[in-house]
């Protein structure tokens, strides 16, 4: 038998019937919904809102959390996929459902009251409210501990001040998963759209994740209730907890837009013609496909065991980093020879290389930077930290 182009190592095989299940689904929305306005979209700058109502109808939102909380209850591997899959489609996709799940949904079953979780959760599984997560400051995201936001407490409320850069999701959401210094530590604040003080700017001028919001955040003497704080995490560890939770997901996502830029490819260059026969019959094109399909298989098997670990309860953060820095690298890698197979025509939004590479600029960047990432990895091999 062939082997399948994008699974060299049979991977699916590893997967459970459930699992492959997730993954049917999640790639027939994808193929049937995303892809055919996906280009547009990113032309226009616009994040396609109205796919918001079937993502949440598929139980794509918060889909690793309890179904007591209207939540579809499925195992960490089975998020990774819906991952790929959406990513497959386009990085901002996948962004918008990681930022939702991880980033807002998470903190709030994990850090937050049992009237919390009843208030916010079941709204945010069927996309009735939206979040964000406000932890990126405008001086530097590399270094969170450096936080200037800051909440005071005012008798029964939290006064709340300072200002967020970079948060996907921001002047979509009706709530906001702020953290801030206190007298306390860190700490997780739940705003609410429309509370004085409080406003959202997009971000123009995106070269990268032009299908998603991106916003700054302001607050200006915003009261809090002290109802709206996560009362059961305080320190860095929180937000920190959140981001590798969402770091998983993007473990996986570019897996996905690594197989949709190679599925392009390997489809042009048996089409396209040059000195009289097609490019994918010349050796340089066929060794630039094999060495893409080879860091594909790689990536998969490193997500796969990564999944069992995380659903095993035995997954590390530098684990995490391993994968994230490993899989971006592949993905913006293979992107960007693509590109340059499509010729002149990859420079083009009809095709999808050119916005795949430009939406990894931003995937390598946040939640850890290649370099970050690196970083972690060698303190855990020296011991020593280098930041």
């Amino acid at each position: 038998m062939a082997l399948h182009p994008y699974d060299l190592y049979d991977v699916r095989s590893l997967l459970s019937e459930e699992e492959r299940a997730v993954q049917d689904t999640v790639a027939r929305f994808t193929d049937e919904r995303v892809i055919p306005i996906i280009g547009d979209a990113f032309d226009q700058g616009r994040f396609p809102k109205e796919l918001v109502g079937e993502i949440a109808e598929l139980g794509l939102l918060g889909s690793s959390l309890p179904e007591k909380y209207g939540c579809a209850g499925l195992n960490a591997v089975s998020y990774g996929l819906i991952c790929q899959e959406l990513e497959r489609g386009d990085s901002g996709i996948r962004s918008f459902v990681s930022v939702q799940s991880s980033l807002c949904m998470y903190p709030i079953y994990a850090y937050g009251s049992e009237e919390q979780r009843q208030r916010w959760l079941p709204d945010m599984a069927a996309g009735k409210v939206i979040g964000c997560f406000g932890l990126t400051e405008p001086h530097g995201g590399s270094d969170p501990a450096n936080m200037k936001t800051n909440a005071r407490r005012d008798g029964g409320d939290w006064i709340l001040n300072g200002s967020k850069m970079w948060i996907t999701n921001g002047n979509l959401a009706d709530i906001a998963i702020v953290w801030a210094q206190t007298d306390e530590g860190i700490q997780g604040f739940v705003v609410e759209k429309g509370t004085p003080g409080f406003a959202a700017q997009e971000i123009k001028h995106k070269m990268s994740l032009r299908a998603s919001v991106t916003s700054s955040l302001f607050f200006d003497n915003v009261r809090v209730p002290d109802a709206n704080r996560l009362p059961n995490v305080k320190g860095l560890k929180g937000p920190l907890g959140c981001l590798t939770q969402a770091r998983y997901g993007i473990t996986w996502g570019p897996i996905g837009a690594a197989i949709a830029c190679l599925d392009e490819a390997l489809n042009y260059s048996k089409e396209r013609i040059l000195f009289d026969r097609p490019v994918a019959a010349t050796q340089s094109a066929q060794i630039k496909m094999a060495e893409m399909a080879r860091r594909i298989t790689l990536a998969q098997l490193l997500v796969v065991q990564l999944g069992r670990l995380k659903d095993a309860g035995t997954m590390q953060p530098a684990q995490v980093s391993l994968a994230k820095w490993n899989n971006c690298r592949m993905a913006i890698d293979i992107a960007r020879e693509c590109r340059d197979l499509l010729g002149g025509a990859g420079i083009t939004t009809e095709h999808a290389a050119i916005r795949h590479a430009l939406n990894l600029e931003s995937v390598i960047t946040y939640e850890g930077t290649e370099t970050v990432h690196q970083l972690v990895i060698g303190r855990e091999l020296t011991g020593i930290n280098a930041f």
